[in-house]
């Protein structure tokens, strides 16, 4: 159920100002929201929707989307597709680097970007064929290289007399 063109779904810090029903700006926290959502003014860019969950920690989120006809069915649904999104882009940043680029050309940026999306799209594939997890398989890597470095040293230091 993707949004159709135009249309965000979106969290909101409790204390951003909304308006609801002629009422004065107020803290989001301070709206009485019900489960099927409600339409309110959103300070600096006009009418939403809004939805709150619970955690099962019992933390707030706040929810807001442009299409006012969001049922919270699909407001539920793009949170979960969200989630894969999240976790792909941890993955990208812990598993790959891509944010570690010490360059600032911006052919050399791109190449970097390209080159890490490609690491992340062999451990995916690795993942698939054996469940093994991005992060053991990184690490996998990492012990395999330093053990056959350690068994075949190009460099030996030795201490002075």
């Amino acid at each position: 159920m993707p949004l159709s063109a135009g249309f965000f779904l979106t969290r909101l810090k409790s204390n951003r100002l909304v308006k609801q029903d002629g009422k004065g700006n107020q803290p989001i926290c301070e709206v009485d929201i019900p489960a099927k959502g409600r339409v309110v003014h959103l300070r600096g860019f006009g009418f939403v929707r809004v939805f709150r969950t619970v955690s099962k920690e019992g933390g707030a989120e706040y929810w807001a989307t442009n299409d006012l006809e969001m049922t919270e069915g699909k407001r539920k649904e793009l949170e979960r597709k969200g989630w894969g999104i999240e976790v792909y882009h941890r993955a990208l940043k812990q598993c790959c680097g891509v944010e570690k680029s010490q360059v600032r050309k911006a052919v050399s940026i791109l190449r970097h970007l390209l080159l890490a999306l490609r690491a992340f799209l062999r451990l995916e594939v690795y993942r698939l064929r054996t469940g093994v997890s991005w992060y053991e398989a990184k690490i996998s890597i990492f012990r395999d290289a330093i053990r056959s470095y350690l068994s075949h040293p190009l460099y030996v230091l030795h201490p002075t007399a």
